[in-house]
């Protein structure tokens, strides 16, 4: 593909390093969902044109609700975003994802329930997302990561995606492991399925910061219900957060130079195709008003148009 261009999406942690020390043109956009979280840069890396947007703003002044997924990714899509590679702060539940490891997830659970999580409110679009993660970036994700040695780069996990802010209760962390999930955070939906809906290939990169509260310290063969000191626990998580932010800064890189040797032999995503048969409103009968307003994201199938 010759017309790739890649978007970067930050999240918790990595959102301003994304563009720290890199020369770039500012885009302030406008979009029918209003503007996006933050000016969407745009810069080279390896000869590649990439993207770099904040999820949470400057200042990370907007929680996981407040912030603008329609806008964003219908920013990147006029842009001419092809693929995006988000990342976002997680806590594990699973022994084996420890903190500052990272994982490329491969599944979600979406418990998120005041979000926005259509850009289609005036049609009937359905798009195939049983695979919510694009398996070509998923697989330059896992084979670049196959090389660190320092850190663990999991070539899968289920992400759970919460509301928020706040965190879980143990109980909903216990119930989570039992569902199946390995991560919870609050960030991954609908971010991804608005990406499936633009035909925008996705993958995200999790940064494992800490356990989730269902682990907890053992005294004398019971969880204890004494509560770490929260100081002490937050200097941990943050620590633990730059390290696997500088972890997945150089995945990230390391797979955008991939991209950028590989551009011309690149297999299309199936992301790229998710509206050919997902529109199932008669497409005679929508508001002319209503395709051209949303013409970046489905113009293609309209005549004409």
């Amino acid at each position: 593909m010759s017309d790739l261009k890649i978007g970067l999406i930050g999240g918790s942690g990595l959102g301003d390093a994304l563009a720290s020390g890199t020369e770039a043109t500012r885009h302030d956009v406008e979009t029918p969902f209003g503007k996006p979280s933050s000016t969407i840069l745009e810069s080279r890396w390896d000869e590649m044109p990439v993207l770099m947007l904040s999820r949470h703003g400057p200042g990370h002044l907007l929680n996981p609700t407040q912030v603008p997924f329609r806008a964003n990714i219908f920013a990147l899509k006029q842009l001419g975003c092809t693929h995006v590679i988000a990342t976002g702060a997680v806590g594990s539940l699973r022994e084996e994802m420890k903190p500052r490891d990272l994982v490329i997830a491969d599944q979600v659970i979406d418990k998120t329930s005041r979000r926005a999580a259509t850009f289609f409110e005036q049609a009937a679009v359905h798009v195939d997302f049983a695979e919510p993660f694009c398996p070509v970036l998923r697989r330059i994700l896992i084979e670049e990561g196959a090389r660190e040695t320092s850190h663990k780069v999991h070539a899968r996990g289920c992400y759970v995606c919460m509301e928020g802010p706040a965190f879980s209760t143990r109980a909903e962390s216990l119930m989570h492991r039992m569902w199946g999930g390995d991560l919870i955070g609050m960030t991954g939906m609908p971010e991804a399925k608005l990406a499936r809906e633009a035909e925008i290939s996705y993958a995200l990169v999790a940064l494992v910061t800490d356990y989730d509260c269902w682990k907890r310290p053992v005294t004398g063969g019971e969880a204890s219900a004494e509560l770490p000191d929260a100081a002490e626990l937050m200097k941990e998580i943050i620590a633990n957060l730059t390290a696997a932010s500088d972890n997945a800064m150089a995945l990230i890189r390391r797979a955008v130079a991939r991209i950028a040797r590989d551009r011309e032999t690149l297999p299309a995503s199936p992301a790229h195709d998710a509206l050919k048969l997902g529109i199932w409103s008669d497409k005679a009968r929508l508001a002319p008003d209503e395709i051209a307003r949303l013409a970046p994201l489905w113009g293609r199938y309209f005549a004409g148009s």
